[in-house]
């Protein structure tokens, strides 16, 4: 670029650096030496695209010296400006972008040196900065000393600039600042862009500034670059076109005979083309100017805002100007920025791409690319940002469209199995990739399609089979609701309600093959889940939010739903209840189908008949089954019929008050047997008692028994299993629940606003009853009635908890607990949940179930906790193990410690106090005297600083429950031994050293104070003896002697100002000038950013913790808890007790990738070149600076040389009890790389990476 090339800033941003620079960084890349056969990238630092062969020979064109005055503009022009400025006219948004851009034309006709001064203060402007071109500057500096001085003009103190600021008026600053770029462009096409002075100028200027160390400089021209490009991409299509046109006429022309031929117009279209060609050659050279100068460095930039802006423009002109840029050369850019750390930049990449893979022919281009990157794409189907993940799903979709060869079957299970995920955008676009490669129908083939009596299939039936079949395979067979959910909306098959039951009840046809008993119970499973959907609207639970409220549209949508669904299965449920019986899977999941229907069409289409006969069914089943979840269902289901604002609720009633005299009758039978005077009870007898009451319990959950009496004969087992009678425990569990149920129902019969008091009082005599012998089971033999025993107790004491009372009429029923039960609980944790699990030989699901047990008892102690049923002080023995425990419980204790310090903060310092000295006196009979310097005297200061930090920051809030804290350390450390002799030092003295971590929450007077308290339990004073033994004394009074220089506590908005405010000027001169003065301008690397996709294992706690307080410090561990309560005082904590430890029973592995040929930068362009990893490292001759975080994992230190580590096995998780488990839920960042090259650190504002560990990643998982 000849006017340009003497202004060219390759150093402007680096090399002059001054002294006071804002929000300074070194700069974006580092200099890597290139080979000299690298021409692609060496022609951006020699000079300017190449201009047209006449103008070459001669001087290039000098700029006029600013000494003109600037052109004055129209009359009216400066009103809408306001201060005349483009800037403020952009900003503004009110003048037509067209009009200005006419004007600064015709201005820069007048004088081109007045205009483009004009233009090149925009661009500054637009920055941020507020630092004015004089015409002297202009005329007598270089570019990049115009830069150099602009940087010094920056504000100081904040690093905002117009394109990140929020607002409307910045939001719509940005689209105008974009859009006057392109009318600028669009406006010059046909003659000052060819003047090789205008764009000469505006695109040194703009390569400067991307240069630039500022990252507000960078951002902007970044910006105002890629849209320049882009402007010149449409100005070379119509370059084409035109040029196209020209040469058809011409050999339109020359195909006329010679008489009839024009010579004139010959010549004019000859003169016309060859001026087109060179116009086009021109473009191409400021493109490729551009492209090299501008794109090939910020595409790897270190902000990730100007990464995206690089990947979404080059996805425009590839779109565009497929001829030019659909190109290896190109395309790689894309392709090495797909391993983009931040997961905006990857979305980006994804987009680019999916345009390209809409059509056919742009596709079969990208085949070469496809399959160089195709792994990359479908590993990124499980990146950690959802969106990323859906984008990923959609664009191997367009790839399975138009390139069905590039996926290999593997590609595709591995995208099969996020219909599973627990986010629904995800599951949704894996459920559209199912459906595009397995569920299109076929309407020719299932044309002829009969059932064995000739009734014609529906064309879904061969798809509903596949589906059946894929389920099966999947293996996850409880959870069918997600995989309906996902193809929901996609699908029509899956409201194919006749396809489904005719699948069921009509023989297979000729051809056809029937259903297996797996496949029958699965297409139920399905056909359930679709019935639920269709009604309800809702999506499974852990999959998008639970209290989301219909549009009036989705309501309308399920009423038609719900309509149809009634209609069909009013008449085939009966069918297909007599049908399967006998077996109970299938029976359970079908009588879940009546709870979903419209019970008014019962009425009004008349189908009495098929209601007597539901009615019918629902008796036989409960007479013949025993299991519980069939048994469950039934009872659920005579709830749902029997619900009184339905027409059919008296002949409901009916049926179902007959269905329980008849079980009443059986089951006083079964207990007579039983407990027959002289006779030992069989078999029969116990399985009818237990048959017995399990059907009782069954309908007791969901219907008032009360009126039959059951009381006496069910708490009759309870009191025989408590005197040592030879009953069986399942037995005992039932007439338990039973009881309570019983206790619960007769609650809810006391009118609460006028009851009886003959009622107050059986009610009261019967709980008693309960409890006292609930309590004593909880010393049984048999552990399954010590636990039904204490979950029965936890739910009573929490129904009769304090919070009855508040209704002056049921204070009566309220129930205290007593001091030995609250200790029998505490002790019941500690037995059956604070225990550790060292079988290694049980099976993995067996060990999840007992966690998921063990964690329910827990939370059911700690409920009592919170809603301070029980004292705080009980809680002492659960917080103890609140370190030992963390990976299983801690979220659960966590929890508990935040809403008890709510209820009282004092008591809770006092019980946590209490449960550090717990600690230490096992360890002091253990070791009996303390040795400071071992590993479990460590672990107790390790739990006391974990203690220290949940008391947060708030020192004001905190001082009473942190003076209590060191009362009770100090009275428990300076207890002395009977019959000491003087000078001898307290047993528990080395306490005093735990002690310690509580120093820091003090404010300074209360230091004074503690100090003065310790001084008076030291009987003679401080010792003058300065032995091992009184040390931790001296430690603990030293910490308390220190700090003096503090004068004010410190509050929670102060220490959050302190650690987030404003950086001073001092600080930001600091860092400039001993961080960044240094730094030079760098050359070019050949490699581009990379980053897993898998989620971190170790991450931080959440961001909304406290500064400073526990969740800071967490360790990172492994599927730890992600729950944060804050512990600022006064604030409500969320009351549920968080399940994550449930999901801690699987990990993703990691292992190392192993090395791939690399894509080249140096490259002429074709991506099938290739660095060895060698190579490229070397190149980058740079001291490694590490960056990611040191993972101690084993694998990880292995694979440090070998590149990214992506997660192995991709298929869902799904521990009981939650919904399914997918890879973006677990996982870890790839391990920072360990090779040579890795030359960028955390928190440092450049971007530097290694291609050779991290391009890697193309061959496998």
């Amino acid at each position: 670029m000849p006017g340009a090339r003497n202004r060219t800033p390759r150093g402007a941003g680096a090399s002059g650096a001054v002294e006071h620079i804002p929000e300074m960084e070194p700069s974006s890349e580092i200099s890597v030496p290139e080979p000299e056969s690298d021409s692609d990238f060496e022609e951006a630092t020699k000079g300017g695209p190449k201009k047209r062969k006449k103008k070459e020979d001669g001087p290039a064109p000098k700029r006029k010296k600013a000494d003109a005055a600037p052109a004055t503009r129209r009359k009216g022009q400066d009103d809408e400006r306001g201060d005349g400025s483009l800037f403020e006219v952009v900003k503004a948004g009110k003048a037509s972008l067209q009009a200005v851009i006419d004007d600064w034309i015709e201005g820069y006709k007048v004088d081109r040196n007045a205009a483009l001064l004009e233009l090149i203060q925009f661009f500054i402007q637009c920055s941020g900065c507020r630092g004015q071109i004089t015409p002297h500057m202009y005329a007598n500096m270089e570019h990049a000393e115009i830069i150099r001085k602009m940087t010094e003009e920056f504000d100081e103190e904040s690093g905002d600039y117009p394109l990140i600021m929020s607002g409307p008026v910045w939001k719509k600053f940005r689209a105008n600042f974009c859009d006057f770029v392109q009318v600028l462009v669009r406006q010059c096409q046909y003659s000052i862009i060819y003047d090789q002075y205008m764009m000469d100028n505006v695109i040194s200027l703009l390569t400067g500034l991307t240069d630039s160390q500022v990252r507000a400089f960078r951002h902007t021209s970044t910006l105002a670059a890629m849209k320049l490009m882009t402007a010149l991409v449409d100005v070379a299509l119509n370059l084409s076109i035109n040029l196209d046109n020209t040469q058809r006429q011409y050999e339109a022309e020359r195909a006329k005979q010679q008489n009839k031929r024009a010579g004139d117009r010959l010549e004019l279209l000859m003169t016309k083309r060859q001026e087109l060609e060179e116009n086009q050659a021109e473009i191409r050279n400021m493109l490729t100017y551009i492209f090299k100068g501008v794109f090939v460095h910020r595409y790897r930039d270190t902000q990730p805002e100007i990464r995206s802006i690089c990947m979404a423009e080059i996805g425009v002109w590839m779109k565009k100007y497929p001829n030019m840029f659909l190109d290896d050369s190109y395309l790689k850019y894309v392709g090495w920025t797909l391993y983009d750390k931040v997961g905006d930049v990857r979305n980006c990449c994804l987009k680019t791409l999916a345009p390209l893979h809409e059509t056919q022919d742009l596709s079969l281009k990208l085949e070469l690319f496809t399959n160089r990157f195709k792994d990359r794409i479908v590993e990124m189907t499980l990146d950690k940002e959802y969106d990323v993940a859906v984008q990923a799903i959609r664009l191997v979709i367009n790839v399975l469209k138009y390139c069905e060869g590039v996926l290999a079957d593997k590609d595709c299970e591995n995208v099969y199995e996020l219909v599973y995920s627990s986010n629904r955008q995800v599951a949704q676009a894996a459920g559209e990739f199912l459906n595009t490669k397995l569920f299109q129908r076929d309407d020719e083939a299932t044309k002829h399609l009969k059932t064995a009596k000739g009734k014609k299939r529906s064309p879904n039936t061969p798809l509903i089979r596949d589906l059946v079949q894929f389920f099966i395979e999947s293996e996850l067979h409880e959870h069918a609701a997600y995989l309906v959910d996902s193809l929901w909306d996609i699908n029509e098959m899956m409201k194919d309600w006749e396809c489904i039951t005719d699948l069921l009840l009509e023989e297979p046809g000729r051809g056809e093959e029937p259903l297996d008993d797996r496949q029958e119970t699965s297409l139920i499973e399905i056909m359930v889940c679709c019935v639920r959907q269709a009604a309800t609207g809702e999506s499974p639970v852990g999959r998008g939010p639970n209290n989301r409220k219909l549009t009036a549209k989705e309501n309308k949508q399920v009423t038609e739903d719900k309509a149809k669904l009634t209609e069909h299965f009013i008449v085939t449920l009966p069918q297909l209840l007599l049908k399967y019986l006998m077996d109970p899977e299938k029976v359970a999941n079908l009588l879940q189908i009546p709870q979903f229907f419209d019970l008014d069409i019962y009425t009004a289409s008349r189908q009495e008949k098929n209601l007597e006969a539901l009615l019918k069914y629902l008796h036989e089943i409960v007479e013949k089954h025993t299991d519980a979840e069939v048994l469950e269902a039934c009872s659920k289901c005579f709830e749902c019929l029997c619900c009184e604002e339905y027409a059919i609720a008296g002949k409901c009633d009916v049926a179902r008050k007959t269905l329980i005299d008849s079980l009443v009758v059986k089951f006083h039978e079964a207990v007579q047997d039983f407990f027959a005077e002289g006779e030992q009870p069989d078999d029969e007898d116990v399985f009818a008692l237990l048959a017995s009451l399990k059907r009782i319990y069954a309908f007791y959950c969901c219907h008032d028994l009360s009126n039959w009496e059951l009381w006496e004969e069910l708490f009759h087992i309870v009191e025989m299993a408590n005197k040592g009678a030879n009953i069986s425990e399942e037995i005992v569990c039932r007439a338990v629940s039973s009881c309570s149920m019983a206790v619960l129902w007769y609650l809810n019969r006391i009118n609460e606003d006028n009851p009886e008091k003959s009622g107050m009082k059986q009610l009261k005599r019967r709980l008693a009853a309960l409890m006292q012998h609930c309590h004593e089971l909880l010393s049984h033999q048999r552990d399954k009635i010590r636990e039904e025993a204490y979950v029965t107790i936890c739910d009573l004491l929490i129904v009769f908890s304090k919070h009855l009372g508040d209704n002056v009429h049921m204070k009566g029923l309220v129930y205290e607990v007593g001091k030995n039960l609250q200790v029998d609980l505490s002790n019941f944790l500690n037995e059956k949940v604070f225990v550790e699990d060292d079988d290694d030989d049980v099976d993995e699901n067996v060990k999840i179930e007992e966690l998921h047990k063990r964690r329910n008892f827990l939370a059911c102690f700690c409920k009592l906790v919170v809603y301070n049923v029980v004292s705080t002080k009980v809680a002492a023995d659960m917080f103890k193990h609140y370190m030992k425990f963390y990976n299983d419980y801690g979220d659960i204790i966590k929890a508990t410690l935040s809403k008890a310090r709510e209820i009282n903060k004092v008591n809770t310092a006092k019980t946590l106090a209490i449960s550090l000295t717990q600690l230490y006196k096992e360890l002091q009979a253990e070791q009996g005297q303390i040795d400071r310097s071992s590993d479990a005297f460590q672990s107790i200061k390790e739990l006391a600083r974990r203690f220290s930090l949940s008391f947060g920051l708030d020192q004001v809030k905190n001082r009473e429950a942190v003076a209590a804290m060191h009362r009770e350390g100090i009275v428990f450390s300076m207890t002395q031994a009977e019959n000491a002799p003087p000078g001898t030092p307290p047993p528990n003295l080395s306490f005093m050293e735990v002690l310690c971590e509580f120093t820091n929450k003090l404010m300074k007077q209360d230091k004074k104070t503690v100090l003065n308290y310790l001084d008076k339990h030291l009987a003679g004073g401080v010792p003058s003896n300065r032995s091992d033994e009184w040390q931790p004394l001296l430690t603990y009074r030293n910490s308390l002697v220190q700090g003096e220089e503090q004068v004010n506590p410190i509050t929670l908005k102060q220490a959050s100002a302190k650690r987030y405010g404003k950086r001073t000027k001092a600080d930001v001169s600091d860092v400039s000038a001993g961080s960044f003065r240094e730094v030079h301008t760098p050359g070019l690397m050949n490699t581009p950013q990379m980053t897993s996709t898998a989620v971190k294992q170790r991450r931080m706690e959440d961001e909304g913790s406290e500064v400073g307080s526990e969740a800071d410090y967490e360790d990172i561990k492994a599927f730890r808890p992600r729950r944060m309560l804050r512990s600022r005082a006064g604030s409500v904590a969320s009351t549920a007790v968080p399940t994550t430890a449930h999901t801690a029973w699987k990990q993703h592995s990691a292992t190392a990738v192993p090395h791939t040929p690399q894509l080249s930068q140096s490259s002429d362009g074709n991506i099938s070149e290739f660095d060895t990893p060698s190579s490229a490292g070397s190149a980058a001759g740079q001291s490694n600076v590490q960056y990611y975080h040191p993972s101690p994992h084993p694998q990880a230190m292995a694979a440090q040389a070998h590149g990214p580590m992506t997660p192995q096995g991709h298929g869902p998780m799904t521990p009981q009890g939650h919904g399914p488990m997918t890879p973006q839920g677990q996982g870890q960042y790839y391990p920072r790389q360990g090779g040579s090259g890795t030359v960028y650190e955390e928190g440092s504002s450049q971007y530097i990476d290694d291609a050779s560990s991290d391009i890697a990643s193309h061959s496998s998982y």
